[in-house]
């Protein structure tokens, strides 16, 4: 069986939308991607990428019009009896290694790291769930000696309403989604800097239909 999603996007200064289209062979996932340059510029193989998954081991993406090969490899090793999940990610083009880590300590605590190695590029995150619905998200980034707050809530199993703040860049914004695993998703953002002496907010909206062939 193969599953199909279309997306639509829509700010105020482009609209756009894109596509993916992914079946499974055997024990692993083939998957193309169109991002919104397809959709604005006509046919074209700008924009097109291609993958093969085996979900909770590997991901391999190839950029068609760049060329590039992207390598992401994952795993699960326990400390402390409580599983550590770690991401590796190698882009080909740009050279450069992800190391993505997270530490499940119960089912309303977790702490999370993610390094570029070579630099001093490094996010602390710690996620706190309470009582299943609401979720407290501080960020530290060692790079920018800044902190990135987030909070989220969630309505009748399928609305979340979340909140963000990044200090660094005094970016606030506020999101609303919709999501249903059978008839795609459905979400709103605003966005307004604060630094800026007219602070307009930047709206967009976006949606996906997800269809079973």
């Amino acid at each position: 069986m193969m599953k199909a999603s279309c997306k639509g996007k829509f700010d105020v200064d482009k609209s756009g939308g894109g596509a993916s289209l992914s079946f499974n062979a055997g024990n692993v996932k083939l998957r193309a991607t169109l991002t919104d340059a397809i959709v604005l510029a006509g046919p074209s193989l700008n924009g097109l990428s291609l993958a093969v998954e085996k979900p909770g081991f590997f991901i391999v993406d190839y950029n068609v019009p760049k060329k590039d090969v992207r390598f992401q490899f994952m795993n699960t090793i326990r400390i402390a009896d409580k599983p550590l999940n770690l991401t590796y990610i190698h882009s080909r083009g740009d050279n450069g290694t992800i190391v993505d880590g997270s530490l499940v300590i119960d089912r309303a605590n977790k702490l999370s790291a993610n390094y570029m190695l070579g630099t001093n590029n490094c996010k602390l995150k710690y996620t706190y769930i309470h009582k299943g619905i609401a979720t407290f998200e501080p960020c530290y980034d060692l790079a920018k000696d800044s902190w990135d707050f987030a909070v989220s809530r969630r309505f009748y199993d399928s609305d979340t309403v979340k909140g963000t703040y990044q200090t660094s860049s005094k970016m606030l914004g506020l999101e609303w989604s919709w999501n249903s695993k059978s008839r795609g998703a459905f979400k709103v953002c605003a966005s307004m800097n604060l630094a800026e002496k007219l602070k307009t907010p930047k709206l967009t909206a976006e949606t996906t239909w997800n269809l079973e062939i």
